[in-house]
């Protein structure tokens, strides 16, 4: 690109603008008054940021490629955009480094950043008030519908944090298929009717994904140059990088998968990855996308005809509810929430989290996804290796790293939340009023992958028999003191209290030795094989 023209405004006073990776919306609040003539806007590839944990190289190269593009649209505008690249001469390798030398490279008055997604960058953030020789203002992120300090207030002295209870508030809130003061259809929820099977031969719909360019192609290079033994690859890299990509995916998603999306949003299929699901949560969580205009397209894409009352609301809830939802809990409960650990796990994470080797198929299928795609849609993340994760007892800081890495949508303001409260319930009832455990029977009914599996679903007991059966059991004993008095899971203790001692026995006689044969190092690990 051609070098820019003087400017004649004078710079004394200028503004510093720090945009973070995942905040490259032209309207997040730390752009909201850019002066075109006479600020800077700072954009920075930092190692820190690529290796604090090992990220998926898809989620850095995507990361990269959106933050490359969208220096260019600032630059299109007439905005001075000074941009770090991770092999830049002189790039430190972190946030606080960067922006002290980029204060030796221009006039700066102050500087003006978006808060951030994570707690270690908002406590970084703090730091640079006190170390910077500017004043530093940290702008509330206006890309979220429910304000963080809203959200304290309504949690403020709740020990159980219901999803369905701010949902409903919400909808109030935005007017959100609301008429009248009511719920479109009479109901707030429509999950009921969004749990449906793949009928055997469904078509389902074709996909688009967006062919890398120069621009992209570079950062994905870089990746596979700079972290070549993180985490999957970038064969089938197709997410959107641009802005006018991801309204093009969203666009999409609304026309061909979203009519249909509700009733089968459960459901799980070998060698399907993405079904009728949206694919736009990287999108979405790096800035590309508003919450607020995906769900009024949504809405509105219903209120015209072409979307059931069912699948927009499923949909639409997943945002309005479960995102702005665990988002507020993040930063109403952080940094203490993440030191829970109600249910006392403490295995490790077996080694075919990373490698998928195992004979439980429906697992190898969902790692083998991850690692191809860094995707995995919501039920095989808590139904299959989230459920394994909380009936095998794993350790639930091991846990939450896994899911940090392997997703490109995953930021720990979504991520540690759900996993650690939805998943592996390690805050003891704040999120969820239960446990979701489950035997294999929920995975059979929902997928086809017990079919390809070398492990028997109807199977309860034995070497041969699915490991979810006797591992959903072997969880309820080790928590009953726990977990019995909890209402909702009165009727499986009740089914417990049932069993004689000698099926109890071998309930857990199963679980030890197939417990015992996992292996949490590479150079140990088992194949966990019925063979």
């Amino acid at each position: 690109m051609a070098s820019r023209p003087a400017r004649e405004k004078p710079r004394e006073g200028r503004v510093l603008r720090l945009v973070l990776g995942d905040q490259l919306n032209r309207r997040v609040s730390s752009l909201t008054d850019l002066d075109t003539d006479g600020d800077v806007v700072l954009l920075v590839e930092v190692r820190d940021e690529a290796t604090y944990v090992r990220h998926h190289k898809q989620k850095i190269a995507f990361l990269f490629a959106a933050m490359r593009h969208f220096a260019e649209e600032l630059r299109e505008e007439g905005a001075e955009v000074d941009y770090v690249r991770l092999t830049d001469a002189g790039n430190t390798g972190s946030f606080t480094g960067e922006l002290e030398r980029a204060l030796t490279r221009h006039d700066i008055a102050r500087i003006v950043v978006t808060e951030p997604g994570e707690w270690r960058v908002w406590e970084m953030m703090q730091g640079w008030r006190d170390s910077l020789p500017v004043p530093v203002e940290i702008r509330a992120d206006n890309r979220f519908l429910c304000p963080s300090e809203d959200f304290a207030r309504w949690a403020e002295g709740r020990h159980h944090l219901r999803m369905e209870t701010f949902y409903r508030g919400m909808r109030k809130r935005t007017g959100l298929l609301m008429e009248g003061g009511e719920p479109l259809g009479g109901r707030w929820n429509f999950d009921a009717e969004n749990r449906k099977r793949l009928p055997k031969g469904h078509r389902l719909p074709d996909r688009i994904g967006f062919q890398p360019d120069a621009i992209t192609r570079e950062a994905i290079a870089l990746v596979e140059q700079e972290f070549p033994d993180h985490f999957g690859d970038c064969a089938t890299f197709s997410w959107p990088v641009t802005r006018a990509d991801a309204i093009a995916s969203l666009k999409h998603f609304l026309a061909e998968c979203l009519p249909t999306f509700g009733d089968y949003q459960d459901a799980m299929k070998g060698n399907e990855p993405f079904l009728y699901h949206a694919l736009i949560s990287p999108a979405l969580n790096a800035g590309l996308l508003t919450a607020e205009e995906v769900c009024r397209a949504a809405e509105r894409a219903h209120r015209e005809g072409a979307v059931p009352l069912h699948c927009a609301e499923g949909f639409i809830r997943q945002i309005l509810g479960w995102r702005e939802y665990v988002r507020g809990l993040y930063w109403a409960r952080m940094p203490a929430y993440a030191e829970t650990n109600a249910l006392a796990a403490s295995r490790p994470l077996p080694w075919f989290y990373w490698s998928g080797e195992t004979d439980l198929h429906c697992i190898r299928q969902v790692v083998d996804q991850t690692r191809a795609h860094a995707y995995a849609h919501h039920i095989q993340r808590l139904m299959v290796t989230g459920n394994f994760a909380l009936i095998a007892g794993l350790d639930p800081a091991q846990v939450e790293e896994w899911y940090l890495v392997v997703f490109a949508d995953a930021y720990e303001w979504v991520e540690l939340p759900n996993v650690h409260g939805m998943v592996l319930w390690a805050d003891g009832g704040v999120m969820g009023s239960k446990p979701y455990a489950a035997s294999g029977a929920y995975i059979d009914r929902m997928s086809d992958y017990c079919r390809d599996c070398a492990y028997d679903v109807k199977a309860k007991t034995g070497p041969t028999a699915c490991p979810f059966n006797y591992l959903y059991w072997n969880f309820l004993i080790e928590n009953e003191e726990r977990l019995a008095g909890n209402q909702r899971m009165a009727m499986p203790y009740r089914t417990l209290a049932g069993m004689d001692d000698t099926r109890r026995k071998q309930i857990r006689t199963d679980a030890a030795r197939f417990l015992g044969s996992l292996s949490a190092d590479q150079n140990e690990a088992q194949v966990v094989s019925v063979k």
